[in-house]
């Protein structure tokens, strides 16, 4: 059985427990990228990892 290399606009908002209108929204001002395929938005869920390890050092780094 091949396993799904992206996950949906909704699976990945799911995944990071956010609603999916937030996670179009980050995606409009570039603050979170996503493969283009057609009209659709696909993530891969090594990326979202990497953003959401990115975010911790950021956010560590302020406080």
């Amino acid at each position: 059985m091949i396993q799904r290399a992206t996950l949906s606009s909704k699976e990945a908002a799911e995944y990071l427990g956010i609603s999916y209108w937030l996670l179009l929204e980050m995606v409009k001002r570039k603050k979170i990228t996503p493969i283009r395929c057609g009209g659709r938005y696909l993530f891969r869920q090594a990326g979202l990892d990497a953003w959401m390890t990115q975010q911790e050092v950021e956010n560590f780094k302020i406080v």
